[in-house]
């Protein structure tokens, strides 16, 4: 006989904890965040949270699945921080970089958190606000639908793919983050001319460039490329490279991989 299906709701748990806290699926995945930045992944399971809520292990169960399920859970609550107080302008170049760098500052505020969450598909909520945004942005623009699906893919996979790369480097121990920011002033700007001329002469700047995030760099590329297939307006001109459509200029702003942005509001 196949076993009775109970009603989400009826799983969660009414009751106080043993501490007299009313459990959430907020309040575990906030929880399980605040374990991830002070233990790192391997501080993250089952008995350690039910230790940090005062409460059973298998109660979490009630919530969700499995760890598996917390973890996308977690990424989706990282979108949801990064939309927190986002409102489209309709100039969709604006729009884009300020969805992008959102969800990238939300990932790399959470560095543990993004590693395990960053190459993730949850399908939850946040997740589908952001894609059916992004989406909308691109298709009030004006961009045809396939071209819509291609900038769309590729804006995605650049700021996931960035997270990941920052949140790693701000992941490691501090030892290690300093000893690979030490190695652009220790080894590349003692090379001589020599042997490596390009080096040698790019040894400032790399010093400079190569310890911040190149993700606003790429994301300014990627919406200069997806600019120029944008089918001009009737009678008008797209807008020059570089700006938006409003005409306002998108200057990079690098984030230094050592010290994370403050989580957006």
């Amino acid at each position: 006989m196949p076993k009775r299906v109970v009603p989400e709701e009826r799983r969660r748990r009414r009751r106080p904890t043993r501490g007299g806290v009313v459990l959430s699926e907020t309040l575990i995945v906030e929880t399980a965040l605040r374990m991830l930045r002070e233990h790192g992944s391997s501080g993250l399971t089952a008995r350690r949270l039910g230790l940090a809520l005062d409460c059973d292990p298998s109660t979490l169960y009630r919530y969700f699945r499995g760890m598996d399920e917390l973890i996308l859970a977690i990424g989706d609550a990282l979108i949801g921080r990064a939309l927190h107080g986002w409102h489209p302008t309709g100039r969709w170049r604006d729009d884009l970089r300020g969805i992008g760098l959102r969800i990238h500052a939300a990932y790399v505020s959470h560095p543990q958190a993004a590693v395990l969450t960053a190459s993730r598909v949850s399908g939850r909520a946040n997740e589908l606000a952001a894609d059916e945004a992004v989406l909308d942005v691109l298709r009030t623009a004006g961009f045809p639908l396939p071209e819509t699906v291609r900038v769309y893919h590729a804006f995605i996979d650049t700021t996931l793919a960035f997270a990941a790369l920052d949140a790693a480097s701000l992941a490691l121990p501090s030892a290690a983050q300093h000893a690979d920011e030490d190695m652009w002033r220790s080894t590349y700007a003692r090379l001589p001319a020599a042997t490596h001329p390009r080096i040698a002469e790019a040894a400032p700047l790399l010093a400079t460039r190569m310890t911040t995030s190149a993700y606003p760099t790429a994301l300014d590329m990627l919406l200069t490329s997806a600019e120029q297939s944008l089918p001009a307006p009737r009678g008008g001109v797209r807008p020059s490279e570089g700006q938006g459509v409003g005409g306002v200029p998108h200057a990079g702003h690098p984030v230094r991989r050592a010290a994370p942005p403050s989580p957006p509001g």
